[in-house]
């Protein structure tokens, strides 16, 4: 006997509390797949909002960086899918797992401010990565692992790209929060 659509999306909603106390490596991948819709959202808002003489220069960033974000959503969905886990499918669930926020204000922050919101974006979005990698090394699901470290260097390459449209290297300002980790 075959389960309805409507028991097995409750099957699903259950593992996912359970999951949520409980963290998996395929959860931790999870809240990152919600935060790769949440950031295309906020990266076109960039794209489409940033004024100034480097609104050119941070267009062209953010359009590449729109399309690894897309790229990198469909890859690890289909990993998930994989590793017999499943991905969020609904805006609900990317509003309900996405660590990343969002504000309809950041279309009126200066061209630098938004850079660094964006900065700050993807700083999260490794805080998720770093614990998939643990919980996955922990799990023995080496492809799991091989593709956040993978995702680890792009987000950190990122980083580096945007740091440099107003004038900064790759740590700066970011080292104050992992001198807090630290302690």
């Amino acid at each position: 006997m075959s389960n309805t659509p409507e028991e097995l999306f409750a099957a699903e909603q259950k593992q996912s509390e359970i999951d949520h106390h409980v963290p998996t490596a395929g959860a931790m991948v999870n809240h990152i797949v919600s935060n790769f819709t949440v950031l295309d959202a906020k990266l076109h808002q960039v794209r489409w909002y940033v004024k100034g003489l480097s609104a050119p220069a941070i267009q062209t960033v953010y359009t590449k960086l729109i399309q690894e974000n897309r790229d990198h959503y469909d890859e690890i969905g289909d990993l998930l899918l994989d590793e017999n886990e499943k991905p969020a499918s609904t805006t609900d669930e990317y509003s309900e797992y996405s660590m990343i926020g969002e504000n309809g204000k950041n279309k009126y922050f200066t061209a630098e401010a938004m850079v660094d919101e964006t900065v700050q974006d993807f700083v999260t979005q490794n805080l998720f990565v770093d614990r998939a990698i643990k919980l996955a090394e922990k799990e023995n699901r080496p492809t799991l692992r091989n593709t956040m470290e993978k995702l680890r260097g792009d987000d950190n390459h990122a980083i580096r790209v945007l740091q440099s449209l107003v004038g900064n290297d790759a740590g700066e300002g970011l080292e104050d929060d992992d001198e807090d980790d630290e302690d």
